[in-house]
């Protein structure tokens, strides 16, 4: 294999790390949210705030994912 098929399974690799693990943290932070809300409906305006803010910094790691992969992909 040469390095072209290397550089396209770096990418491939990036690509799949920075989108699995962001998503099941997204996943796992919306259900402790909503189960917060749940329990206490007073306090939903400032937990979904804070959930937003905490899907958006777990949003910038993929699109940081794809940014690398870009670059890698750019070397081929």
């Amino acid at each position: 294999m040469n390095n072209t098929g290397l550089i396209a399974i770096a990418a491939a690799i990036a690509i799949a790390v920075s989108t699995l693990f962001p998503a099941l943290g997204q996943g796992l932070a919306s259900k402790a949210a909503l189960e917060s809300i749940a329990r206490q409906p007073d306090a939903a305006r400032d937990i979904r705030s804070t959930l937003i803010i905490s899907l958006s910094l777990m949003e910038t790691l993929t699109i940081y994912g794809l940014l690398i992969a870009l670059m890698l992909v750019s070397k081929i």
